[in-house]
Order: C-alpha cells, then sequence, then structure tokens
C-alpha cells in the first residue's frame, strides 16, 4: 500500500501493526522480504510493532488482516468513532469476502499467491479511498 500512495503522489501515511507483541522490533520474513522485491517493492526496512489504542486517534483506516485480528483491534476501540475506522481487509477490497488472508507462514508456495491477493486489495481499497475524497 505504501508503493501505491506513492506512486499516486498522495501524502498519506501507511502504517502495519499486529495485535500481538511476539513479532515486535522484527523485519518480515525473509521469503515475504523476497517476493516483495520481485515484484519492485522493498520491505527490508519495515519493523513489526504492536497496535495500540493511539492508532485510532492516528489513522483514518484501519484494516484487520484476518478475523481474529478484527475481534482483537475492535476490542480495543473506546467508541463508535474508533469501531467505524475497522474493517476487515479483503471485505474492504471485496465486499461479498468476510474473509482473513491466508497465512503463507506454514508454505513457502504461498507467498506469491498472497501477494497478489494484498496487492489487489489494495488497489481496490485505494480506488475506492481516492473515489471517497473527490
Amino acid at each position: 500500500m505504501r508503493r501505491l500512495v506513492a506512486e499516486r503522489g498522495l501524502d498519506w501515511e501507511v502504517d502495519s501493526a499486529g495485535t500481538g507483541d511476539w513479532h515486535a522490533g522484527e523485519p518480515p520474513d525473509a521469503r515475504a522480504i523476497q517476493v516483495a522485491k520481485h515484484y519492485g517493492t522493498n520491505i527490508s526496512n519495515l519493523r513489526a510493532r504492536q497496535f495500540v489504542q493511539a492508532d485510532f486517534d492516528r489513522f483514518d483506516k484501519i484494516y484487520a488482516m484476518d478475523l481474529k485480528n478484527l475481534r482483537d483491534v475492535l476490542a480495543q476501540a473506546r467508541t463508535d468513532d474508533d469501531r467505524n475506522k475497522v474493517q476487515l481487509f479483503l471485505e474492504a477490497a471485496f465486499p461479498s469476502r468476510r474473509e482473513g488472508v491466508k497465512d503463507p507462514w506454514y508454505g513457502d508456495h504461498l507467498f506469491d499467491p498472497v501477494y497478489h491477493e494484498i496487492h489487489a486489495a489494495c488497489e481496490h481499497i485505494l480506488q475506492t479511498l481516492i473515489a471517497q475524497r473527490r
């Protein structure tokens, strides 16, 4: 999403956070770095961080990658305004898909298709956000 936003010259802040703290400070999985690099995106400098309540104040939209993370983020919401910022990532892109992004961790062959799924969803979400701001 960062690359797509930059390519369009948008001055938007894009960030990523997990709901657990077990990978905080770590870089992305080497397989994810490799696949992203293959498609022209460098994610090697990213570091994992944990989602915090202040993210509701910092961001206009919050996308959860799967149903568990959706529940975990919503559990931290303080108000209806907070809750209204949160959507399931794939459902935000493709309204009929109330499902999470598959976790590629357990199979090297899964990283490429997951990259394409995420990229397509980012394109859809970005188009929707741009249209809403016009």
